[in-house]
């Protein structure tokens, strides 16, 4: 079973818990059949268009919303009587819902909660998160307490549970830098499990979780550093942003601020644009190169990088420019590219069939006009 997204107000367990604000994103839909249970919600035949940041798909046999991560077995019952494997959804942020929409039964994890759960024996804070907390608030949570490791990934939408999914990642910070243990379902043994990062197999933009449903992610820690200094600043135009050389640190609530910034001049923000803001970010990873490709594309003055997993890769966005894709132009109907961003957006009329056809046409127009082959990030359902 794997997350789709990419989360009380606090943790009442144990540990000194932060406080936070992050209410459910929207009541469910009022539409289909609710049956109410002691811990769980089911709605049948549930639309999912409107869970998505797309905006597009059909709806579910079964969505399950879960506050207590004790009762999962409890959903796994339930969701062994519908077919095919169940599936999660977050916040819908990296997702597109089929048209004919979801058979199985779909999960939507309102668990949340943030406590602080000690030190490690190197005087980090170990930080325990509830896997359907929002990732913005988590982050929000740790500027506010003076801890550096997550104040790149401001702005970034969904929740913490899909952030070791694909390793997510922005600005010189990912997942991995700070991720120590997670706890999660194990459906082959139909038990819980605890994995530390290693086990987690976490790479550019993938872990074991995106290559397999085997497991759904319930809670997770991080270990993070005191300091009022964020990380050095290793983005370009984050530090112009801020006024100060590559490699600098400043203090956290700035660095934030100045991500948001540039993410917001892209439209990576959900929110931010009024007219681009059915998207699911970046459609496309940056793709891994050879040596000749580097060098190659190096002499074209494309923005080719080392990658923390060894990999070299080039920018998506530049090699879509490089095919030909100016901003706003309609791709098929109903799908374009972003105003802001090489990305692709939905409007009026957009079906996942559409969507899905506008990224293979992206990918087919890049891969004949420059020879690298692009991969998407969404995860279809």
């Amino acid at each position: 079973m794997q997350w789709h997204g990419q989360p009380s107000r606090s943790s009442q367990t144990e540990g000194r818990p932060f406080t936070t604000a992050s209410p459910l994103a929207g009541p469910p839909p009022r539409n289909g059949i609710q049956e109410k249970q002691e811990h769980m919600r089911v709605i049948h035949e549930a639309p999912l268009a409107p869970m998505t940041t797309l905006g597009i798909g059909g709806p579910a046999a079964a969505l399950i919303e879960l506050h207590d991560p004790a009762d999962f077995p409890e959903f796994v019952a339930l969701a062994d009587t519908f077919p095919g494997e169940p599936v999660c959804l977050g916040e819908g942020s990296n997702v597109l819902v089929s048209d004919a929409g979801c058979h199985s039964a779909v999960l939507r994890m309102s668990t949340k909660g943030v406590r602080m759960a000690g030190n490690t024996a190197d005087g980090r804070v170990l930080v325990e998160v509830q896997a359907g907390h929002l990732l913005a608030d988590l982050v929000a949570t740790t500027i506010a307490e003076g801890l550096t490791g997550m104040e790149m990934l401001v702005g970034i939408p969904g929740t913490t549970g899909a952030t070791p999914i694909q390793n997510v990642g922005a600005y010189g910070q990912e997942t991995a830098d700070t991720l120590v243990q997670v706890t999660a379902w194990d459906r082959t043994l139909r038990r819980m499990v605890t994995m530390d990062a290693a086990e987690c197999g976490l790479g550019h933009r993938t872990s074991v979780f995106k290559r397999s449903r085997r497991w759904t992610v319930l809670s997770l820690v991080f270990a993070l550093r005191r300091s009022e200094l964020s990380a050095p600043v290793t983005y370009r135009t984050v530090a112009a942003a801020l006024d100060v050389p590559v490699g600098s640190r400043v203090p956290l609530d700035e660095v934030a601020q100045a991500v948001l910034t540039v993410r917001r001049s892209k439209g990576m923000v959900l929110g931010c644009s009024g007219t681009d803001d059915r998207s699911v970010g970046s459609v496309f990873l940056s793709p891994e190169i050879s040596p000749a490709q580097a060098d190659s594309l190096r002499a074209r003055h494309a923005p080719v990088n080392r990658f923390p997993d060894g990999s070299v890769r080039v920018s998506a966005s530049w090699l879509i420019r490089q095919a030909g894709f100016g901003l706003r132009r309609p791709i098929v109907p109903g799908v374009r590219i972003s105003s802001l961003h090489y990305t692709l957006v939905a409007e009026e009329g957009a079906t996942a069939a559409g969507f899905r056809q506008a990224v293979d046409i992206v990918f087919q127009e890049v891969l004949r006009r420059t020879g690298v082959r692009l991969t998407s990030e969404i995860d279809f359902l």
